[in-house]
């Protein structure tokens, strides 16, 4: 692999900015100064470093990001902040797209990945890959609605939802705290299976995807790598798709 081709795929800026990067002398192939942008390396062998700092080099990357509210699920938008926005220039540089979106009001488990594979894989309703969320709601939520879940909840569209699951935490008269699983990712699909029963949710946060819970100690609005342990809970493999 070309040296400068290898820097942009790690995030380290476009071709351009990665030449001026080798040209000043500020990258090493194996502790010897790299002298050309153009010059060849094997990236399961050789070890690059970019201001005397290691380069982490994956064919893919996945990140975990705990969404904060505000923030939209898009890769770039003219007038709203992204989720991509969080991230640092080298996380930004990797080309990650969110798997999924999670509405501008909600926050919770997100994942980000330049692995279109898996993206597609885990989205799939095929795969039955299921996504929990913890949810407050205005009104008091019954067996009923339960009920209603597990048949699949008519949002308006030509087929009606997939069956899903209610699990009540807490129900008073006039509101109720509430465990939702589904398997598909329909837009605004939590909010408005819930509207269809006549309530409106008030906060929404994704607590789980597939077999990964999101970690307690990932604060709102950060991010981090997945660690290989973690990519097997929702069904892959480090650098390759297994879902």
């Amino acid at each position: 692999m070309r040296l400068d081709k290898y820097l942009v795929h790690t995030g380290y800026g476009s071709r351009s900015e990665v030449q001026k990067l080798v040209r000043s002398k500020r990258v090493k192939i194996n502790d010897e100064v790299a002298k050309k942008p153009d010059c060849n390396l094997n990236p399961d062998v050789d070890v690059v470093k970019v201001r005397d700092e290691i380069v982490d080099y994956a064919e893919f990357y996945y990140y975990i990001m705990n969404k904060p509210q505000g923030c939209i699920t898009a890769t770039e938008d003219p007038r709203h902040e992204t989720v991509i926005d969080l991230l640092d220039p080298i996380a930004k540089g990797r080309s990650l797209s969110p798997v999924g979106r999670l509405d501008k009001d909600t926050e919770g488990l997100l994942i980000l990945t330049n692995d279109g594979k898996f993206n597609h894989e885990l989205l799939s309703p095929k795969k039955h890959v299921d996504k929990v969320y913890y949810a407050e709601v205005d009104g008091k939520v019954v067996e009923e609605d339960q009920s209603a879940f597990e048949e699949g909840i008519d949002i308006g569209e030509n087929k009606v939802c997939m069956p899903a699951q209610l699990e009540i935490i807490e129900a008073h008269e006039d509101y109720s705290k509430v465990y939702i699983t589904i398997k598909e990712g329909k837009f605004h699909q939590v909010k408005r299976m819930m509207r269809a029963r006549g309530k409106e949710v008030t906060f929404l946060k994704r607590i789980k995807m597939g077999g990964l819970m999101l970690p307690e100690d990932l604060e709102t609005g950060s991010y981090r790598k997945l660690t290989e342990a973690e990519l097997q809970l929702l069904g892959g493999k480090i650098g390759e798709t297994t879902i």
